[in-house]
């Protein structure tokens, strides 16, 4: 029995979490933070694992991302939203909510229509995401994500 049985839950990822597979792979950052990261999928596929190693300033941020809809244990539907848990090698936790809708994937900070998110879109070939996050009061910065493999 896999474990998705033998914690009660069914069946596979929805179409929402399986469409994020268009950012498996390895990519280039480039903009307000500088370096890599690798989007990879969870046995089972229903959470898409981000490894991250970016510098922002001159300083490093480094951590393990893990995306998916909520499910409590034994609970009986998962998250109507797709959410994120962030965890910063300083030990500090940031939480998200994804959406990918055609070509433009939002990542809210926090809780879905956040005034901090970052919004970007897929080139036609999918190699490309451009993009940039918002802050509230009108902060923020460009990024761009390029493939490499």
């Amino acid at each position: 029995m896999g474990d998705i049985q033998a914690y009660g839950g069914a069946g596979g990822p929805d179409a929402a979490v399986k469409a994020l597979d268009r950012l498996v792979g390895t990519w280039r950052v480039t903009g307000g933070a500088e370096g890599t990261v690798t989007y990879r999928w969870l046995a089972g596929g229903h959470f898409l694992i981000q490894d991250v190693d970016l510098a922002q300033d001159g300083v490093p941020i480094r951590g393990v991302e893990m995306i998916g809809r909520l499910r409590p244990f034994m609970a009986e539907e998962p998250s109507e939203h797709i959410h994120s848990r962030y965890y910063a090698g300083g030990g500090e936790t940031l939480d998200y909510v994804y959406e990918l809708e055609g070509d433009t994937l939002t990542i809210w900070a926090m809780e879905k229509d956040s005034p901090a998110y970052y919004r970007g879109t897929f080139s036609p070939d999918g190699n490309t995401v451009t993009g940039a996050w918002h802050y509230p009061g009108g902060g923020g910065y460009d990024s761009t994500m390029t493939r490499l493999r």
